[in-house]
């Protein structure tokens, strides 16, 4: 059985200097673009990062892929233009996990925030605290022209209050009027961060991938990491990539180049499970404003509401979770906008929380700092003969526009052309995905009959990992399709025992949290992890010390930042899988 990352090592191990080109430091969605998309022009790539692919900032994002309305507030039109055009892009080379995503603003006066508007655009530090329907309308007209290349949504609509209020029956009758206008929405970012990488590994043969690895020495050039098993590598890249994120300042540091390049802020989310909501909202997202002048959203996110998010100066990306005020701050606000609904602590699922790393700013109000990218260059000095270009801000919608800005800039610097662009390029899954319903339905039958599983089976794995799903099915393995996980049962054996060999898994967090949403979802049971947990034991090779130590990390993660508590009692009676 081809295992992947056996073949990965395999390749470390036959590694000479001179066969890496780039390294690039931080495998979020911005360094995994830039991979992907040097890999693709044939330059050999060394990514690394000191946890899993897409698991900082990344991994906590209002799952939004959105073209930027509020960046209109601030003149940032060429943000909201590029911002537009790859969610446009996205719907298309990444069909099995973003999806159109209608959005309803509620309206509560008419006229208000005009003034305060302009003010924002001249320069002024403060935001307005509240958009009347005149203000609003005028941002979704201008947002409906900047989304008009590539177009793949309607136009926004504009209702006045009886119709809004049939449109969203829940919210607060003070409103005025609504809007709806389009934007779209990804129901699993961290797996699509896995794909970028593993879209760049299967372009270029040349390229390498570490996770669970540690930057441990960068001395005349040669750069030595450390991974979580002990093995210990180096490399003289001709360039390095600093796409920490929030982490970029120390990375510098640690490369020789101190600066202050990132003054980050604190989103937070929630999920609630509150089914009543999810029915009301009908697909769609409110984009509303809470009573502090705040932005938030409510939406429906893989049968439950995910409600966000808070925009709060912060620093500590090691140490970032979402407290308790926050929580009570999103139900006072979903109160406030929905009273005829019933909120209420009990409801809280699962929380997660973020640092945005956005450059630094001294702007009195976090939301006026800017979203949009640069990538300064620090040029090679003494010591240190490399180029470092650090990837500063950027959001989860324009990662492929960013990374191929900066694959642009490394391909000039190492005197090299492009060979194609990625902006028709499919990601993972994404690739041959049957668009239309005629189109679905012709490979579900297809897959079917190749393959024996029931057609609803296709189906279910086919929304969850797009066309990658024929691997699963094709998977030779000691279990079967049948065999399913405690408390998720809409996830078999062998689909997990698939995640852990050919997806470069180091430990039980990457398949709960990330290559799966059985986390989020809230899916897990003591029961279901030990049975996951023996699965990745057997792919893996760990004892069972080191079982024990990743069940009980697992454990101790949902608990310090996700606010889950897994425990005996929740666990329904089972035994742990075994072959067949």
């Amino acid at each position: 059985m081809t295992d992947m990352a056996a073949d990965l090592k395999q390749r470390f191990s036959q590694l000479q200097d001179g066969d890496i080109d780039v390294v690039i430091l931080g495998a979020g969605v911005n360094g995994a673009g830039v991979f992907r998309d040097l890999s693709v022009q044939g330059v050999n790539c060394l990514i690394v990062d000191k946890s899993d692919f897409g698991s900082g900032t990344s991994a906590a994002p209002s799952r939004l892929i959105h073209g930027g309305l509020k960046y209109l507030e601030t003149g940032e039109f060429r943000l909201v233009a590029q911002s537009a055009l790859e969610r446009n892009l996205l719907l298309k080379n990444a069909p099995h996990c973003v999806e159109a995503l209608p959005t309803f603003v509620p309206i509560f006066s008419w006229m208000r925030g005009i003034p305060a508007a302009l003010r924002t655009l001249m320069g002024s530090t403060t935001a307005p605290r509240s958009r009347g329907a005149v203000l609003i309308k005028i941002g979704l007209a201008l947002y409906d022209f900047f989304g008009s290349r590539n177009r793949v949504m309607p136009r926004h609509r504009f209702l006045l209050k009886g119709r809004a209020l049939k449109e969203m029956p829940h919210v607060t009758p003070e409103i005025v009027a609504g809007g709806i206008y389009y934007d779209a929405k990804i129901s699993r970012p961290e797996r699509l961060v896995f794909e970028l990488v593993n879209d760049g590994l299967e372009a270029n043969k040349g390229s390498l991938a570490a996770n669970a690895t540690k930057l441990v020495s960068a001395v005349d050039g040669t750069l030595t990491f450390q991974r979580s098993d002990g093995y210990a590598f180096s490399v003289k890249p001709k360039l390095v990539v600093n796409a920490a994120g929030p982490w970029i300042d120390h990375v510098n540091t640690a490369l020789g180049a101190p600066a202050h390049l990132i003054g980050g802020t604190k989103g937070s989310h929630i999920l609630l499970d509150h089914p009543e909501l999810v029915r009301s909202l009908n697909g769609h997202m409110i984009y509303f404003e809470a009573d502090d002048g705040r932005i938030c959203l409510v939406y429906g996110y893989l049968g439950q509401a995910l409600v966000g998010s808070t925009d709060i100066p912060c620093d500590d990306p090691d140490n970032v979770r979402c407290e308790e005020p926050e929580i009570e701050y999103f139900l006072d606000s979903v109160r406030s906008l929905l009273p005829s609904l019933r909120f209420d602590r009990s409801q809280v699922t699962y929380s997660y929380s973020g640092i945005r790393p956005l450059p630094a700013s001294d702007a009195s109000s976090p939301g006026l700092i800017s979203r949009d990218h640069s990538a300064p260059v620090f040029e090679p000095q003494a010591g240190r003969p490399f180029p470092i270009i650090s990837l500063v801000g950027g959001k989860w919608t324009t990662f492929r526009g960013f990374a191929e800005e900066v694959a642009d800039m490394v391909l000039t610097r190492l005197q090299r052309t492009r060979k194609t662009s990625t902006e028709r390029l499919a990601i993972g899954g994404g690739r041959d995905f049957p668009m239309t319903s005629d189109e679905r339905a012709n490979w579900i039958k297809s897959v079917a009959a190749k393959t024996g599983v029931e057609a609803s089976r296709a189906d279910e794995l086919l929304s969850r990992y797009g066309t990658t799903a024929t691997e699963i099915f094709a998977h030779q393995s000691d279990y079967s399709d049948n065999q399913r996980i405690s408390g998720a049962q809409r996830h078999s054996v062998r689909e997990i025992d698939w995640i852990a060999r050919q997806e470069l898994v180091v430990h039980l967090s990457d398949i709960v949290f990330r290559r799966s949403t059985m986390a989020i979802e809230g899916l897990l049971t003591i029961q279901g992890l030990r049975e996951i947990g023996a699965i990745a034991a057997a792919a893996r090779n760990w004892d069972s010390q080191r079982l024990a130590e990743e069940i009980d990390d697992v454990i101790a993660l949902l608990s310090k930042l996700h606010g889950q508590t897994l425990t005996e009692e929740s666990v329904r009676l089972a035994t742990s899988p075994s072959p067949r």
